[in-house]
């Protein structure tokens, strides 16, 4: 699939993004929302410059490092599945930026992320943005890392979003607390990928999007 035009990219303002959420999975991270390249190419953190493949592969969660940005290839989800990763997203309306949603949107997305996780049954869901969970979530405070309350059951994450717009959080930064979520999840990491450490003290994370 080729790579879209900036005009391609708007017609896809409020556009839905697919679930990748298989039987028996066991991590369930979720973005924001869509971006336009994402819902252009359907295919979730598909903007080049998007750090959330390049720290998946540097915590040792897939083998290799994967390029969704022309679409997300039928062996690569198929890894994802079979590794017991799902991705989805807090509100499934494609807008250029994050901050374009509104209040009721992120309330009613809190709703539906309760819905999937009572339907698919994760062992932890990794929700990637902490200003949105806040907002929509009605929380005051809340750390990065895991939350005291689970979620329908399944252990909560907040973590840092992976958008190359959220400077406080680096590559390994990302990488350390995505390593973390899949080890709480039985998600054992590749030979070949070691897995950076256990992440130390909060990282504040900024928003950002897919």
């Amino acid at each position: 699939m080729p790579r879209p035009t900036r005009a391609e990219l708007e017609r896809h303002r409020g556009a839905r993004v697919d679930d990748l959420v298989g039987p028996g999975v066991r991590l369930l991270f979720v973005g924001i929302n869509p971006g336009l390249w994402t819902a252009a190419v359907n295919a979730h953190f598909a903007r080049p410059g998007n750090r959330f493949w390049p720290a998946l592969h540097r915590a040792g969660i897939t083998e290799r490092q994967i390029d969704a940005s022309e679409g997300l290839a039928p062996g690569d989800a198929d890894e994802l599945v079979r590794r017991g990763v799902g991705i989805s997203n807090l509100v499934n309306i494609a807008t250029a930026r994050a901050d374009e949603l509104t209040p009721a949107q992120l309330a009613q997305g809190a709703e539906h992320l309760r819905r999937l996780v009572a339907t698919t049954k994760p062992r932890v869901v990794a929700m990637l943005g902490l200003t949105a969970y806040r907002a929509a979530f009605k929380v005051k405070a809340a750390p990065t890392g895991r939350q005291a309350a689970p979620i329908e059951g399944a252990e909560l994450w907040v973590l840092p979003n992976p958008s190359g717009l959220n400077a406080h959080a680096q590559l390994d930064d990302l990488a350390r607390w995505y390593r973390a979520a899949a080890d709480a999840a039985g998600i054992t990491p590749y030979e070949s990928q070691k897995g950076p450490k256990r992440p130390g003290p909060a990282t504040p994370p900024e928003g950002g999007r897919q």
